[in-house]
């Protein structure tokens, strides 16, 4: 058996918990994702005749 066949049975844990890595995976995604656009049916706007005070 040669070093690179022992090495890939034993793969190497680096020690980062689950949670964490889940919460960085979260935080990525959220990072890079664009916001959305607002929907068009709730966008209020605005009123076209205003007097100045």
């Amino acid at each position: 058996m040669s070093a690179t066949e022992k090495t890939q049975r034993n793969p190497v844990v680096a020690g980062v918990s689950m949670r964490d890595l889940l919460a960085s995976c979260a935080a990525a995604n959220a990072v890079s994702t664009p916001p959305r656009l607002p929907d068009p049916q709730t966008v209020q706007r605005p009123a076209e005749d205003r007097k100045a005070a």
